[in-house]
């Protein structure tokens, strides 16, 4: 791995907005593909953050502070990656479910899978069982992410998926949940394919899906 691609990811990990726009800058100047600065800089890096998140050493803040500066170049290379047609690794609906406005978790899930390689599409807060049907047959993803923070609305968890099957789409995603409240029992219980108490490892989990899948 090049040196540009060391700083790059030291970069994110170390939330430095400035340095992560600098250093893809540098990386395209120097012949680098809008591809390897994804694959070999800031993908890395997100990985990294979010083992370091699993293992106690990055606290949320310091995850979003990262994911932030992630943001700073991936928005570089996001539109040259679009003009070549580069294929994302899959595509996500993410949302907050009916009744909860919290959006942290939310956020936090968006960037962790963007910076994993995915292509996200970000419902928002208080999304209908409804909108999730809509989204599956507008957008056509891979994944359908739903958190919860509140026990009182995680019930509409079960009824997204209950909607979901009902419109003859529950074979054509896979349905992860997550949230404060939730936890792998009540992920059995409703149904959903798999449950992440983190960010981190909703990526992860999502991997290891696709890897199955291929």
């Amino acid at each position: 791995m090049s040196n540009i691609f060391e700083e790059l990811q030291a970069a994110v990990i170390n939330g430095q907005t400035a340095k992560v726009q600098e250093y893809t800058k540098s990386a395209l100047e120097a012949g680098e593909t809008p591809q390897a600065i994804l694959n070999e800089g800031l993908i890395p890096a997100m990985s990294t953050v979010g083992e370091k998140f699993q293992k106690g050493e990055f606290y949320i803040s310091e995850m979003m502070i990262s994911a932030r500066a992630m943001y700073g170049g991936l928005n570089i290379v996001k539109p040259l990656l679009s003009n070549q047609n580069i294929q994302s690794k899959g595509k996500a609906v993410v949302g907050t479910v009916q009744g909860d406005l919290h959006d942290i978790g939310k956020n936090l899930v968006c960037m962790m899978m963007e910076g994993g390689g995915y292509e996200v599409i970000d419902l928002g807060v208080n999304i209908t069982p409804d909108q999730f049907v809509s989204a599956i047959q507008q957008h056509k993803p891979d994944f359908v992410l739903m958190s919860a923070l509140l026990t009182t609305t995680m019930t509409a968890m079960e009824k997204t998926i209950n909607a979901i099957k009902d419109n003859g789409l529950r074979e054509c995603v896979l349905i992860a949940v997550g949230g404060a409240p939730v936890t792998q029992k009540f992920a059995d219980q409703i149904g959903a394919d798999f449950f992440a108490s983190d960010a981190g490892e909703a990526v992860t989990k999502a991997n290891s899906l696709l890897e199955q899948l291929n």
